[in-house]
This record gives structure tokens, C-alpha cells and sequence, in this order.
């Protein structure tokens, strides 16, 4: 079996040596334990640092390690995409994991493993997020039970650490749509599932690329990409307020016939502000959907490669 791990990194100088120099030992692991080739393919997102010198000199040392440098950032889930794309007719198997290594990348040995069971796609699965600060922690989950809610087949706890055999990552990769969430997208293929369960680590060193501001970000890019949920509530909410109304309006009538009706507009200003209010959240949200239907029609290419090593 030829296997690719595919690595995105972004800003990653600090944790990106040893990154290196575990996946280099984690690579003769999978060869002794399974005898998969291992090759390493690192994607450099438009780091503004030293990240993509690392690459490229790890790559001049080590023959299994190769990389791609995208000429911008264009965001984890587009650099993932690029990484796959370029490994895709090289490989049996594709693995993706985040250059932080908080994933446990022993794990991968196990998902070799299913693979050649014949499974198609393996998901990592954290069981429990004991090194993380609270607050990421809370947040982290909050995310997955909002995703859970508009789509029951996400995997809770699973972000982007999975292996896709060729075939199944073919298939991925025929899908068109600019608004990537992949963690949507695989489940949707059909192939052959499994899970391998590990504890999420500690980071080594530099900070997380996913501040509040992006999770929020990517959180609302997911439900928006791979749900109309929103929508379906804004139809509710709309039902909801019109049924109040009906029945506000046959109280107000029948307080006006038996002659208790006061001047006012308290109530009046009430409403009209509850009101104003629905619509502009009506109104944000199929704006953010006719944004998203913007960029799909505009069929942009997700990135351009700047410079390529290892090939």
C-alpha cells in the first residue's frame, strides 16, 4: 500500500521540527507494523514565516517528505483540498492530519490497519479534550452538538484527522462546491466506514490558528454550507409571529368593542421593534445564502501553487 499523509500548516516554524521528527519515526512504525510506503506531503497555506523553508530543506534531507507552498492563504479546508488533489493518483490511501499534532498520529497505524480490511474511509474520533483550556473545551463541543442538531450524521468529536482510501478520495474530489466543509462532505460518499478512537494531546509549541473569531466563522460556514436549517426557521419564526398576530388582533378588536381600549403606543413601539428585528435577522441570514450562492456561481479557483518540492 502507498500511503500519503497529507499535512496543512499555517504559521507552524515553532511546532513544525518536531512535526518532522515524529511523523519521520511514526513513518518506519507503519512500514514495520504494516508494510505501507509512507510519504509525507506538507501544505504550506501562505505562512508569513519561516514554515515553508522548513519544508523545503526537510525535503532536500528526506526523499519521503515532499511539499506545496499555495501562493496565498486560502484556509485550512483549501489547503487540505489542495494537499489531497496533489496526492490523489499517487497514493492508495490518503491520511490528513493537523501539523499541531494534538491528533494522536499513532492513531494512523490503526487506520492503516482497517484499511486494508478493506474499509474505505476511517475517522478519528477524540474520546475526551482533557488538555484543553476550558473555554475551548466548551466551545469545541458546543460547536459539535449545533452541528449535530442541523445534521445528525456528523461524527461529534471527529474534525478533519481521517484516512480515505483512493477511490473514496476520487470521489471527494469530483465534488465542485466552492463553501468547503468536509467533515460534512465524506459522510455524504457512501464507502465503507470505521472509526479509531485515540486521546487528544497537548499542543508542542506556537498557538492555535483557531482564535474564537475563526471557530465562529468556520461554525456558521458549516451549517450554512451543508444545511438549509437556518432557512427553515426563519419559516417557523415567520408562522410563529403570524399566528401571534391573528390572535393579537382578535384581542384587540374585542377589547375595542366592549370599550376598554386606551390611547397608547407602548405596545405599539414593542412591537414594531420585535418586528424590525425578526427581519433583519430574516434578512442576514439569506443574505449570508445568497453570499455563499454568489461565490459557487463565480467557480473561482480554490488556489494557485506557488512553488512544489519532493515530486
Amino acid at each position: 500500500m502507498k500511503l500519503f499523509i497529507v499535512i496543512p500548516c499555517y504559521n507552524e516554524e515553532e511546532v513544525l521540527p518536531t512535526t518532522i521528527e515524529r511523523m519521520l519515526v511514526l513513518r518506519q512504525q507503519i512500514k514495520s507494523e504494516t508494510s505501507a510506503e509512507t510519504k509525507l506531503l506538507f501544505v504550506d497555506d501562505g505562512s508569513k514565516d519561516a514554515t515553508w523553508q522548513i519544508i523545503h530543506d526537510a525535503s532536500a534531507q528526506y526523499d519521503c517528505i515532499l511539499g506545496v507552498k499555495l501562493a496565498r492563504n486560502r484556509g485550512h479546508q483549501n489547503a487540505l483540498w489542495a494537499g489531497m488533489e496533489q496526492c490523489c493518483e499517487l497514493c492508495d490511501a490518503m491520511v490528513s492530519i493537523d501539523a499541531d499534532l494534538q491528533d494522536d498520529e499513532n492513531a494512523i497505524i490503526e487506520m492503516v490497519k482497517k484499511a486494508q480490511t478493506g474499509v474505505d474511509i476511517v475517522y478519528g474520533v477524540r474520546k475526551e479534550r482533557k488538555t484543553d483550556t476550558w473555554f475551548k473545551r466548551f466551545t469545541a463541543q458546543a460547536f459539535y452538538r449545533l452541528m449535530k442538531s442541523v445534521d445528525p450524521d456528523i461524527i461529534y468529536n471527529h474534525a478533519d484527522f481521517r484516512l480515505m482510501s483512493q477511490r473514496s478520495l476520487r470521489a471527494l474530489l469530483s465534488y465542485g462546491e466552492r463553501n468547503l466543509f468536509l467533515r460534512g462532505i465524506v459522510r455524504e460518499l457512501g464507502f465503507r466506514e470505521a472509526c479509531v478512537y485515540y486521546d487528544r494531546k497537548a499542543r508542542e509549541a506556537g498557538e492555535s490558528k483557531y482564535p474564537l473569531r475563526k471557530m465562529l466563522s468556520f461554525s456558521l460556514d458549516g451549517i450554512t454550507s451543508f444545511s438549509v436549517a437556518p432557512i427553515k426557521f426563519i419559516a417557523l419564526i415567520g408562522l410563529l409571529m403570524t399566528l401571534a398576530s391573528i390572535v393579537l388582533v382578535i384581542y384587540y378588536v374585542y377589547q375595542h368593542a366592549i370599550g376598554k381600549t386606551l390611547p397608547g403606543w407602548t405596545s405599539l413601539m414593542v412591537s414594531l421593534w420585535f418586528i424590525g428585528g425578526c427581519l433583519m435577522l430574516s434578512l442576514g441570514t439569506i443574505g449570508v445564502y445568497v453570499g455563499k450562492i454568489y461565490t459557487e456561481v463565480k467557480q473561482r479557483p480554490r488556489y494557485f501553487i506557488d512553488e512544489k518540492v519532493g515530486f
